[in-house]
């Protein structure tokens, strides 16, 4: 290649780069601004100090909006997929709510009662239990990093589009799914003595032909007053969903005694 061929492909290659980078500015300035809108001074230094420290590299739409938080579709600086979960700071509702979650599990004692504290918490808990979940070889989205009310996750999907929960698409052999999610109840008990409290076909999803459990914030430890009643009701959710999928499931009796102790 002549000289002047490698000073025509750095110029070229020179002139890509900066292009992208412009894009890029004004991309993340956009994405800044639809943030500013929504988030309040503190939630949005967190985010980028993040950005900053190349933890976020993008922040794309949101994937996912609710009441009590949004999720938004990122990127890392190689490429990989995330998924920014923000909990407002602004529902009453929601602090009864995760109240009863928190009060009783000794990680988070004398966490204070006003708002702010309480959503703080509850990010860190929802961190500390996928932790612990993976650790236990349940399949949950791979936890990156937490600080305030914002989690950062490995997305479940691709391209922008998160897999579909079960109320979304019903599993295509719900038997195996069935007895794959009582082994990771199991695990989630015995393991990482963990039950996770709101178990139902919103929080399930299947991607690449493998089941993932979601939202794990509500996850309590076993030495939770209310453990026994919530394992009891999360069998009895998973048992009403695939009962109507046409699966033989064991009674509730059953499963509670193989969840605890591993035999059915």
């Amino acid at each position: 290649m002549t000289f002047r061929k490698n000073v025509d492909k750095r110029l070229l290659q020179e002139e890509k780069t900066y292009e992208k980078d412009q894009l890029m500015k004004e991309k993340r300035s956009e994405e800044r601004e639809v943030l500013e809108e929504v988030f309040d001074k503190s939630t949005l230094m967190v985010i980028y100090d993040y950005m900053n420290k190349g933890t976020i590299d993008e922040i794309h739409g949101v994937v996912k909006a609710g009441k009590e938080a949004r999720i938004y579709w990122g990127k890392d600086k190689v490429g990989n997929e995330l998924a920014i979960k923000i909990y407002l700071i602004v529902s009453s509702e929601f602090r009864k709510g995760i109240r009863k979650y928190i009060e009783g599990d000794p990680r988070f004692q004398g966490v204070r009662h006003d708002t702010r504290s309480l959503i703080f918490a509850w990010a860190q808990k929802e961190f500390k239990n996928l932790e612990l979940a993976a650790m236990a070889k349940v399949r949950v989205p791979h936890p990156i990093a937490v600080k305030n009310n914002v989690l950062i996750m490995q997305f479940i999907g691709e391209n922008g589009e998160s897999a579909p929960s079960f109320k979304e698409k019903t599993p295509k052999n719900p038997e195996k799914v069935y007895e794959d999610l009582m082994t990771f109840l199991e695990r989630l008990y015995r393991k990482a003595e963990l039950v996770h409290g709101d178990l139902s076909e919103y929080n399930l999803m299947m991607w690449k032909g493998r089941t993932v459990i979601f939202d794990m914030a509500q996850a309590v430890p076993l030495v939770h007053p209310n453990a026994e009643f919530l394992l009891r009701r999360d069998l009895t959710n998973l048992n009403k969903y695939f009962t109507r999928l046409g699966v033989k499931t064991p009674t509730v009796e059953e499963c509670y005694r193989r969840v605890t102790s591993g035999k059915s």
